[in-house]
């Protein structure tokens, strides 16, 4: 570990310029008397580092040096992609391996390509959890994750909407959407790639045997044509409503696909300044369900067996609050 450590000291001085011990130390996680031992050590071994005291002193290495000591280790190679995404990469536990990968690749840049690099990072941020989500981050990932790195079939045990099953899979990837983790695997003895949310599964346990990948799977197209393909056979089913102004700026906000209908299409139901749209739902409860948060903003056109759930549904809104009395009426 101490020859990681001499290393990224190198690194960081050669990243960022000029550095405290303070500041050393609290990015390695060690003392600032280890610190000052290691620059020694650096500095008995030919590397030009020197310090400076005073308030704006700190160690750097002679202008125009270089350290070609770049090369990566095979848990950085793994976090590579995750450098810029410090949630996934501590649920993974690679949060240590992206930051030491990062450093790397930066020290390895001409002053002027770290200086582009130095900009993007400060200048683009990536969330991928949405608003007013929690993020997701199930017990068994890291266990998981390590059996899609190392190619080992595992047993779970997942709990779906037809109940809790055991499987024996062989986990080929992992995805990362909306804030929640999946793993896509194939289950054996079975043709065919499946989907599993990470969060159902309760219990694991590691086979020890290893299995051979498809030659040519590919995560992420298969992700894609999966992601289409189940949003086809999961939206059977399109409402007809007509939306407000208002109405129309939340489902823009909510990235809710939706097809405007032309004019000439559009019923005498649509009320004047309001606007026709086809959306796809699940299902008629599905629809009345996810309708009823537009309130006065939306109204249901059909089909007619989803306007009457939609009036149904808000006759027992509206009942509810009516047996509601005020204090102190009669």
């Amino acid at each position: 570990m101490k020859a990681s450590r001499l290393l990224s000291i190198m690194m960081m001085l050669q990243a960022r310029g000029r550095m405290t011990a303070p500041v050393l130390a609290q990015a390695l996680e060690v003392s600032e008397r280890t610190i000052l031992r290691d620059i020694d050590q650096l500095s008995n071994a030919g590397v030009p580092i020197w310090g400076d005291r005073g308030r704006n002193g700190g160690f750097q290495l002679r202008p125009g040096w270089r350290t070609e000591l770049t090369g990566l280790t095979e848990r950085e190679a793994h976090a590579l992609f995750l450098a810029g995404l410090p949630e996934p990469a501590t649920a993974l536990g690679l949060d240590a391996m992206a930051a030491s990968a990062q450093l790397k690749i930066i020290a390895s840049l001409s002053p002027e390509s770290r200086e582009q690099a130095d900009r993007v990072a400060s200048r683009l941020h990536i969330d991928t959890v949405d608003w007013y989500r929690a993020p997701e981050t199930p017990p068994l990932l890291r266990e998981v994750a390590d059996a899609v790195w190392g190619a080992y079939r595992i047993e779970v045990t997942y709990e779906s909407w037809r109940g809790v099953s055991h499987r024996e899979l062989e986990p080929l990837g992992l995805v990362l959407k909306g804030g929640a983790w999946y793993l896509v695997a194939r289950m054996v003895g079975r043709p065919g790639v499946l989907t599993f949310r990470m969060a159902n599964i309760h219990e694991l346990k590691t086979s020890g045997r290893r299995f051979r990948r498809p030659a040519r799977f590919d995560l992420a197209r298969h992700w894609h044509e999966a992601m289409q393909q189940y949003e086809t056979d999961l939206y059977r089913l399109t409402a007809h409503i007509a939306v407000s102004p208002r109405g129309e700026k939340w489902l823009l906000n909510e990235r809710i696909k939706t097809a405007p209908l032309a004019r000439d299409a559009q019923s005498a139901e649509v009320p004047p300044g309001w606007k026709a749209f086809l959306m796809p739902i699940e299902s008629i409860e599905h629809g009345a369900r996810k309708l009823l948060g537009y309130g006065s903003e939306v109204k249901v056109i059909g089909p007619p067996a989803l306007k009457k759930k939609f009036i149904e549904a808000l006759s027992r809104v509206h009942a509810l609050y009516r047996q509601t009395r005020e204090p102190g009426g009669g």
